[in-house]
């Protein structure tokens, strides 16, 4: 067993999670991960319920929101989720899934654990921009950026 911790990035809204490696970890291409996380894809573990404890104040956005124009693509949140960030940094930390209450969704960015289990499923790869599963191969220069240059220690 295991603990690790995920908070937002000024440290405010956290969970910790004690227990097994989680069963589900999931890489995900939909365009609603796209524009929650601001990248082209997103990686989150379903923790349950039970082996979390949250500490912080979150604030919630819920989709699809109450009201708002239907969307006219599927995601992995069709079934409707609710999104837990902190309201100092406006990192979002995790979520609760309509369609499976004994779990959260947690983004395992929030970790920074270079040795957190990678993903075990990839999904909605056709919303997927096409380069970004392979970053080495586009034609730029790479740059083996460690954090120290900018006066942070190294990961």
């Amino acid at each position: 067993m295991a603990t690790r911790e995920a908070s937002c990035n000024c440290g405010k809204l956290s969970v910790t999670y004690e227990g097994p490696d989680p069963e589900r970890i999931s890489l995900c291409q939909c365009y609603e991960c796209q524009k929650r996380t601001g990248s082209v894809l997103s990686v989150q573990a379903r923790i349950p319920r039970e082996q979390v404890t949250i500490e912080g104040q979150s604030t919630t956005w819920t989709f699809p929101s109450e009201g708002g124009e239907p969307v006219t693509f599927r995601s992995c949140d069709s079934g409707g989720a609710t999104y837990h960030f902190c309201p100092e940094c406006g990192s979002t930390v995790y979520w609760d899934i309509s369609v499976a209450p004994d779990v959260i969704g947690l983004a395992i960015g929030g970790f920074t654990d270079p040795t957190f289990p990678p993903p075990m499923i990839s999904g909605f790869e056709a919303y997927g921009h096409p380069w970004a599963m392979n970053p080495s191969e586009l034609p730029i220069p790479h740059h083996d950026y460690d954090g120290t240059s900018q006066g942070g220690p190294r990961a």
